[in-house]
């Protein structure tokens, strides 16, 4: 391989930024249109965490060696740009392409005007005029007069679905979605601004998607308009631009905004013929990587991988969990190497502490701009300095960045703190780095507390400064008077069962267990029906021609072949306990009884079911059925459905609706296979599609435009105004006839249309067993029944519950190849817990105070992981609290009358501090003084 020069060591860069600071090329006066990014030297961040500096391709040295600003302030010889390209030869077992995609350049477009007209940005662009460290610091400003915008027009599609010269005939996924963020955030910058969408169809299919547009198009002063549209010109006085679209209510109409937005697309990585040469592997006709439709993560070359947006337009969610299962596919081929090149951290001895006085020392980051343009994070450091048991205060501008972390590391040596308070963002990003970062210098990690002054200061009040740095102090002060109350307090490692139970036989469930099992640990496959495979039982081919029932022949065979694989079928759970890496399962099965199966970890693969629809005559009319029902009967040779001359199917039944506000994702696309496939066996059938929106997303754009190319007819519906359906009268060859009835919305007519089949693209929901299992294995539920994720992007096959993961169906309606992205990204995950001989617990659990237990039982019926249960002193009956099954909630505080049962590092005495600190010193003396002066 040939290593490009960086010109940065990363084993030098501390992440300090003194770089970032001097580097002349910057735009706080005019936004440069042709990089996202307002510096050509910047910081890069891994969940928040700055690592390294980076240098890109507006950096002046680079263009024509003017500048070497960055290298002669850097104060750790980490950049030079004496460094050339070096070829580097690496033994590997595997690789995994992961080359991301390339922002659509609307240049190549010049009717958009973008690079001429001044307020026409690309989505990035405005993404950096969003952003707190961006050319405005986050202020929405017009590039031609900076000023606020009062009418912003966003244009989507802008390099997708065109077959036009320049454009790319996909979907890119994401513009919908981003854009609607966008929305929200301008709306929340500029309250005033009225801001406007031209689409084609909105296409949120995601989890939540559905509810996230909605809550955008009915803020006030927000627009969803359905038009194709043009840009016509630029006001030379202004700078406004004129664009010109349609309604179906007033026709062609020409509007003036002051700020355009272009929702760009997703390109392919603008090298990827020299990877696919470099590789040997094949690429799509999109330039994308040519995927195996029965594994998307797999390339044409063995021992290759793709994962990410290389795969073809994908979202954060999905990319997360490609990377995770094509991790886990690179281990099944080098899972006897797991461990070799990994080095334990040693962290210096713990001191004793426990009789020192309190000595806290306070790190106030100005996490860039993010907390440092709201908050005025000097006058909060004086204040700092002000209060009682702080004996050293200093701000940050990165309080995460390695030099600052090592920077809080030696202060803690040389000040003698014992007590470290960081304010900065929410402690669920990073309280793990700084905890880690105290250890470095001895101090026993529970002795951290973080005040998020970024969530719930900065990010909530940016129009408020001195507010906000009041509250931040208000903030940090009751951080500190927590601090000085904290206990060391220790962890336990507890050992982990190397087995693994996968609760579900369909796809997702089989791929899972294949994958671990390939790894090295048993697996427990348990399904309650007779067969596995599920729901693609029913499904005979995907819309890119994947035989699902060949398919699911191989799969099946390669689970019960797998002498790892222990497969229960005509099996339910009954019960489940236990905890991280020990778990223990109990089912009952038709053949063997009563088994208890221990495991140390699990994921739930449950699957999801078809709605029975109760409209459109369904159940009354055996011409009516479901589109799964329908591709059954064409792949039976049905001579009814094969020799009908017309068929109409109805998008979005059961969903998209008051009882079920979610797009069930997979039914357009299901809708238009079986459509291609009936024109396939019968050309003259009259097709009609009836829809709200058309979600054929990504690449199967292409088979919507191939269905209307072959005259099959699209008509769209309103919600409020659905087709109805009736039997009809008879037709002119004296067949009987279904009439289904809808609006024209050119023609403002009422269309009928006699069909003899009609098909309905019935809701996917949850399978039946969905709440039972996730209360057995106290896991929670998102508002549509499906199961809920730890994190929608960061951690999308976990639950917040260690050791249990999710996978499929369960957790939303997806595709059958993004169903095996997530099965082995669910795998991954688990096999990062399973390849470790044990598993830490945390110190934060609860214990009771004997003495002051009544034995009344409250605290063991709210326990819902039944962590606590009696057991007999020479005092008599008491509650006791098992460690290791505590979760560290705290519901059993709340319901104990006496205070016996305490959460560690949350104890009555270390919150009530903090609520005592609430209140300043001075206003609890006027505040008693009014009270005097009234009695």
């Amino acid at each position: 391989m040939t290593k490009k020069p960086r010109y940065v060591d990363e084993t030098k860069c501390t992440g300090c930024t003194t770089c970032v600071e001097y580097c002349p090329v910057q735009y706080p006066d005019k936004f440069n249109q042709d990089i996202s990014l307002n510096k050509a030297i910047h910081i890069y961040f891994s969940q928040a965490i700055p690592l390294v500096s980076y240098i890109d391709e507006s950096c002046r040295y680079l263009k024509d060696k003017t500048c070497t600003i960055c290298e002669a302030v850097c104060q750790n010889d980490a950049i030079d740009f004496s460094q050339q390209p070096e070829k580097r030869k690496i033994n590997v077992g595997a690789i995994i392409l992961s080359s991301g995609f390339e922002p659509f350049d609307p240049k190549l477009r010049a009717d958009y005007g973008y690079g001429i007209y001044e307020n026409v940005l690309t989505s990035m662009d405005y993404e950096r005029l969003l952003s707190s460290t961006g050319p405005y610091e986050g202020e929405v400003l017009r590039i031609s007069d900076k000023k606020q915008p009062k009418k912003i027009a966003w244009i989507q599609c802008v390099g997708s679905r065109q077959v036009l010269p320049g454009g790319n005939s996909y979907c890119s996924a994401v513009c919908c979605t981003y854009t609607q963020k966008q929305v929200i955030l301008t709306m929340d910058h500029l309250t005033e601004t009225e801001c406007t969408v031209f689409h084609n169809d909105i296409r949120s299919y995601g989890k939540d998607f559905e509810r996230f547009y909605e809550r955008s198009e009915q803020l006030p002063g927000v627009r969803f308009i359905r038009s194709y549209v043009s840009i016509g010109k630029e006001d030379p006085v202004t700078k406004n631009v004129s664009i010109r679209y349609s309604t179906m209510d007033d026709g062609v109409k020409e509007e003036e905004f002051e700020m355009v937005v272009l929702s760009i697309g997703l390109n392919p990585p603008a090298d990827a013929q020299a990877i696919a040469d470099k590789y040997g592997i094949e690429l799509s006709k999109h330039n994308f990587c040519q995927l195996n439709p029965e594994n998307p993560m797999e390339t044409s070359q063995p021992g290759i991988f793709v994962a990410g947006a290389f795969q073809g337009p994908i979202d954060i969610p999905e990319s997360v969990f490609s990377a995770s299962g094509a991790g886990s596919l690179c281990g099944e081929l080098l899972s006897y190497r797991r461990g070799n090149l990994s080095r334990e951290i040693v962290y210096p001895p713990e001191k004793d502490l426990s009789r020192e006085e309190p000595r806290v020392g306070v790190f106030v980051c100005h996490c860039g701009a993010n907390i440092g343009r709201i908050v005025n994070v000097p006058e909060v450091v004086e204040y700092c300095k002000t209060l009682p048991g702080v004996v050293h205060a200093q701000e940050n501008l990165f309080a995460c960045a390695t030099n600052s972390a090592k920077e809080i590391t030696d202060t803690i040596r040389e000040k003698n703190l014992n007590r470290v308070v960081v304010a900065a963002c929410s402690p669920r990003t990073l309280e793990t780095l700084f905890r880690n970062t105290i250890r470095e210098a001895g101090i026993n990690q529970y002795y951290l507390d973080m005040a998020n002054i970024r969530e719930h200061n900065s990010w909530v009040h940016p129009k408020e400064k001195e507010a906000a740095t009041v509250k931040a102090e208000d903030i940090i002060r009751m951080s500190v008077a927590r601090a000085r109350r904290l206990e060391p307090l220790q962890e336990f490692d507890l050992p982990v069962n190397k087995a693994a139970l996968v609760i579900g036989g369909g796809i997702a469930g089989m791929n899972s267990a294949i994958s671990i099992a390939k790894q090295g640990h048993e697996v427990y496959l348990v399904e309650k029906e007779e067969d596995l495979g599920g729901l693609a039982r029913k499904i005979h081919t995907t819309l890119e021609g994947l035989d699902v029932q060949d398919y699911l022949e191989k799969l099946t065979k390669q689970v019960y072949r797998h002498p790892l694989i222990h497969v229960y079928t005509g099996t339910t759970v009954t019960d489940a306990d236990g905890y991280v890496g020990n778990f223990v399962t109990s089912v009952e099965s038709t053949r063997r009884g009563h088994i208890k199966i221990k495991h140390g970890a699990t994921i739930l693969a449950t699957g999801a079911e078809v709605s029975v629809p109760d409209e459109y005559l369904y159940g009354e009319d055996e011409r009516v059925m479901t589109h799964l029902e329908l591709e059954e009967q064409i792949y039976a040779d049905n001579e009814k459905i094969a020799e009908a001359q017309s068929l109409v199917m109805i998008q979005c039944v059961g969903c998209r609706n008051e009882d079920r506000d979610y797009c069930s994702r997979v039914c357009c696309s299901e809708s238009i296979k079986n459509a291609l496939k009936l024109k396939e066996i019968n050309p003259e059938m009259d097709i009609y599609i009836l829809f709200r929106d058309i979600r054929t997303y990504g690449l199967k754009e292409d088979y919507y435009r191939e269905a209307a190319d072959k005259n099959i007819r699209f008509i769209r519906y309103e919600q409020q105004d659905p087709p109805q359906v009736e039997p009809g009268e008879s037709d002119e060859d004296g067949r009987p006839v279904l009439k289904v009835t809808l609006p024209d919305y050119v023609l403002e007519k009422k269309l009928e249309l006699d069909a003899d089949i009609v098909a309905l693209a019935a809701a996917v929901v949850p399978a039946a067993e969905t709440e039972r299992i996730a209360k057995l294995f106290k896991v929670t539920l998102s508002p549509d029944g499906f199961f809920k994720e730890a994190h929608v992007k960061l951690r999308p096959v976990e639950f917040a519950t260690e050791g249990v993961y999710l996978c499929g169906l369960a957790h939303y309606p997806k595709f059958i190849s993004e169903t095996i992205s997530q099965a082995y990204g669910a795998a991954g995950r688990a096999l990062t817990l399973l390849s470790h001989e044990t598993v830490t617990a945390s110190g934060a659990v609860c214990e009771v105070d004997e003495d002051k237990c009544l034995s009344c039982g409250a605290c063991i019926s709210a326990c819902n992981y039944g962590a606590i249960e009696f057991h007999e002193t020479a005092k008599g009956r008491k509650a006791t609290v098992n460690p290791v099954l505590c979760k560290g909630d705290g519901l059993c505080n709340t319901k104990c009358p006496t205070g016996a049962i305490q959460l560690k590092h949350f104890t009555d005495a270390e919150l009530l501090s903090q609520i005592d600190a609430l209140v300043r010193e001075e206003e609890s003396v006027e505040a008693v003084a009014a009270l005097a002066a009234n009695a």
